[in-house]
């Protein structure tokens, strides 16, 4: 486990990226990336989706482009702040809480978007059961994590630092999961930029 997949350790970290947090993100997970991803998305317009580790409002800023049903949500008190401060909360209803747990109903949203979070979950598997939990039958899942390098050396530093993984550890992770249609795609915003691995599922009908 990477430093970082530990909950605390990771709190403490976002304390103070959340300052810079922007800046450097743009670095890895473009505007251009997220707007290509929210296309192959294709949210209904009456969809309500949450957004799970939305941190400074990103993705949940792109989200609210194709519904106006979203919820964030956060363990980082501090990533919220900015959240909170750069989209308000009229548009965004905005809780802390752990992707491991949600605190939310079965069959409470349309649609889970994550990206930029997956990586610091000490138990995606579970997170993933969670997300299949609370999305309703025939709703979909998407989750955009950071992709495996290609290095030897770059990927023993990956593995001490959060959770990086490839195209087959993420379709064993949806699958296993319950999902269907499983679909994954990588994005790279510049050549020797980190790569974003893009992973799309489908909850099945009958739940």
């Amino acid at each position: 486990m990477g430093v970082l997949e530990d909950k605390a350790r990771a709190r403490v970290f976002y304390k103070y990226l959340s300052k810079v947090y922007d800046e450097v993100n743009a670095f890895i997970w473009t505007e251009a990336m997220r707007d290509e991803t929210l296309k192959w998305f294709d949210l209904d317009s009456s969809a309500s989706v949450l957004d799970v580790g939305c941190g400074t409002g990103f993705g949940t800023e792109g989200l609210l482009r194709y519904t106006d049903d979203v919820t964030g949500l956060d363990q980082s008190e501090h990533q919220l702040e900015k959240a909170t401060a750069k989209l308000g909360t009229e548009n965004v209803d905005f809780t802390r809480g752990d992707a491991e747990r949600l605190p939310f109903a079965t069959n409470s949203f349309d649609a889970i978007w994550s990206s930029g979070s997956i990586e610091y979950w000490p138990n995606p598997h579970l997170a993933l059961r969670e997300f299949r939990r609370v999305v309703r039958p025939g709703g979909k899942v998407l989750v955009v994590g950071p992709d495996y390098p290609d290095s030897t050396v770059l990927q023993k530093v990956a593995d001490a630092i959060m959770l990086f993984y490839d195209e087959d550890e993420a379709d064993r992770m949806f699958r296993n999961a319950g999902f269907v249609d499983v679909e994954h795609r990588v994005l790279q915003a510049e050549p020797n930029r980190p790569r974003a691995i893009v992973s799309f599922g489908r909850v099945p009908d009958d739940g």
